[in-house]
C-alpha cells in the first residue's frame, strides 16, 4: 500500500467473534502491509487475548475501542436501530461516517448491518436501499451477482438500479472497463418471467442507460460467465447463493469420501494434493458481500466465516476503499440520470 488506510472492524460479529476476526485481522495485515491501520470494536479483554495469540505483532496498527454491547444474530433490524447504538457493529460503521475509517467490515446480523449502515451513512444519489453483492466464481473468472439477500421484493426500477450498481462494482473490483449485464429469469425469451422482470428488461433495453445489457440469463448461466453482472431480487439471489454453497459442500464431501476410500485413492489424492487444494478454494462461497449504494464502504462477511474468509472480506473492503468505490457509484448514478431523481425515491418500494 502506498498510503495509509484505516479499516473499521466489528470484532464481535458472526458465529465466532474475536477468535476468528482477530486472527483474520493479522492475516489481512500481512497482505495490506505496515501502513494499514485497524480500529477494532468489541470486548477489549477478548480482543487483547486474541491479539496476544498472534505470531506477528500488530502493535501500532490496531486501536481497540471497547464496548460490551453486541447486536444479536436474531435481532430484527428495527430493534437494532432502536437499541444498537454503542454496539460493536454500530461503532464500526460510525467510524466510516466520521471519516476515521475508509471502510467497515462485519460478519454480524445482515438486516441489522444494512439498517445501521443506511441510517448512519445514508444512500448515494436517489437510491432507496442498499443491496448485497457476491463475486461468483465462473469458468471465466468471476461474475457479480446482486442482490443476494438485502431486498426480498424488488420492482423494475430497483432492478435497474442494481444493474447500475453492479456495473460500477464490477469495474472497481474486477477491473473490467465496460461490464456486460444480464437479468436473471426463468428463460431467455422476452415473454418469460413476471411483470417486474419483463419491465426491467424493457427499461434496460430502451431506457438509454448506456449499459452493455445482454438480456435475460438463466440459472445455469451463473457459472458459465455469460455476462459480468447478473441482476436479480434478493429472494432469488439468496436462494441461488445458498443453493450453490450447499452444492459446493456436497461435492467437496463426496470428493473427500472418494479420495479416502482406499489406499490407492489416498495415494492418488496425495499426488494431486496441490490441484485438489486449488479445486477446494474455487468451491469456497464468496467471502465478502459489499453493501452497495451507501455513501461509504461497508462489507458483510458471512456469519460462519472462518479466518481466511474474514481476512478476504477485509482485503475486499481495502480494495474498494482504495478505488474510491462510493464516489464511483455516485458518478455512475448521475451519469445515467439517477442522480437527477429518475426514478425518484418516492417511486421505489421499501420493505424488509
Amino acid at each position: 500500500m502506498s498510503q495509509s488506510l484505516t479499516l473499521s472492524i466489528d470484532a464481535m460479529g458472526g458465529d465466532h467473534g474475536p477468535q476468528i476476526t482477530v486472527p483474520a485481522l493479522a492475516l489481512a495485515a500481512r497482505k495490506l502491509g505496515p501502513d494499514a491501520r485497524f480500529i477494532v470494536h468489541g470486548d477489549e479483554a477478548q480482543i487483547t487475548a486474541a491479539l496476544a495469540g498472534q505470531s506477528r505483532s500488530l502493535a501500532g496498527q490496531v486501536e481497540i475501542r471497547h464496548t460490551d454491547k453486541v447486536i444479536a444474530s436474531e435481532e430484527k433490524p428495527a430493534t437494532a436501530l432502536r437499541r444498537g447504538k454503542g454496539s460493536s457493529m454500530w461503532n464500526a460503521v460510525e467510524a466510516v461516517k466520521t471519516g476515521e475509517a475508509q471502510a467497515a467490515v462485519s460478519a454480524g446480523n445482515t438486516g441489522a448491518l444494512m439498517a445501521v449502515s443506511k441510517l448512519l451513512l445514508r444512500m448515494s444519489a436517489d437510491l432507496e436501499r442498499p443491496c448485497l453483492t457476491a463475486s461468483w466464481p465462473t469458468v471465466k473468472g468471476f461474475t457479480t451477482v446482486l442482490d443476494v439477500g438485502a431486498n426480498v421484493d424488488c420492482d423494475a426500477e430497483r432492478l435497474v438500479e442494481f444493474a447500475i450498481l453492479g456495473e460500477a462494482f464490477h469495474r472497481a473490483a474486477h477491473g473490467v472497463e465496460r461490464p456486460t449485464i444480464g437479468l436473471l429469469n426463468v428463460g431467455s425469451e422476452d415473454i418469460k418471467g413476471h411483470e417486474e422482470v419483463r419491465e426491467a428488461h424493457r427499461m434496460l433495453r430502451e431506457g438509454g442507460f448506456d449499459l452493455d445489457y445482454h438480456g435475460f440469463v438463466e440459472g445455469d448461466d451463473l457459472t458459465k460467465g455469460v455476462v459480468d453482472v447478473v441482476v436479480t431480487d434478493g429472494f432469488t439471489g439468496n436462494v441461488a447463493l445458498k443453493t450453490a454453497e450447499g452444492v459446493a459442500k456436497f461435492i467437496a464431501a463426496e470428493l473427500r469420501a472418494a479420495l479416502t476410500s482406499s489406499a490407492t485413492s489416498k495415494l492418488g489424492a496425495l499426488m494431486a494434493r496441490k490441484a485438489l487444494m486449488a479445486f477446494r478454494e474455487r468451491l469456497n462461497p464468496p467471502a465478502a458481500a459489499p453493501l452497495l449504494g451507501l455513501n461509504g464502504v461497508v462489507v458483510k462477511s458471512h456469519g460462519g466465516a472462518e479466518t481466511a474468509d474474514f481476512a478476504a472480506a477485509i482485503i475486499v473492503a481495502a480494495d474498494l476503499a482504495k478505488n474510491d468505490f462510493a464516489a464511483e457509484i455516485a458518478r455512475s448514478m448521475t451519469r445515467l440520470g439517477f442522480g437527477a431523481g429518475q426514478p425518484s425515491a418516492s417511486a421505489l418500494e421499501g420493505g424488509e
